[in-house]
């Protein structure tokens, strides 16, 4: 009987453990989403702009979300932070990390001009939380435009 407890304990604990992974994004989505959006942005700017911004929209998925910037290092949509879009250019702004900060914004940039796409690690809260976890962001230049579309997964 106490075999019996703990062998559905163990199942109990692997299916939360499963769907708590299933819940996280990978870095294939974050890529295929990014190039999906920019497609998008090229088929219809504003269309692209409004979806990309939308909490509920496409571009929001398990625990990511992509969000657009100009070469400039402003902010053009964000789902869960819509208020950056206010703040002018961001490449001043350090990320979380308290002990050696980053300039986060300034090194997407720096991929969206120079590769045209590729990875930036740096620290940033999960969506609904307070502190600062460790988070990897693909950055994707749309073709044709000074604009760029990124979406990261934290670890």
């Amino acid at each position: 009987m106490k075999m019996k407890k703990v062998l559905l304990l163990l199942v109990a604990v692997l299916f939360v453990a499963s769907t708590a992974f299933a819940d996280s994004a990978t870095k294939e989505e974050c890529v295929a989403t990014c190039k999906k959006a920019a497609e998008m942005l090229q088929q219809d700017k504003a269309a692209g702009v409004a979806e990309i911004g939308n909490k509920e929209g496409q571009f929001v998925w398990k625990d990511t979300y992509v969000f657009l910037m100009d070469l400039n290092g402003n902010m053009l949509a964000h789902p869960i932070k819509p208020a950056l879009t206010e703040k002018g250019s961001l490449l001043a702004v350090p990320d979380k990390n308290a002990e050696n900060p980053k300039m986060l914004f300034a090194e997407f940039v720096e991929v969206a001009k120079n590769s045209g796409e590729g990875w930036v690690d740096y620290m940033w809260p999960k969506p609904g939380e307070e502190a600062p976890s460790k988070k990897d962001t693909y950055i994707y230049r749309v073709p044709g435009t000074d604009m760029f579309v990124a979406a990261g997964i934290y670890q």
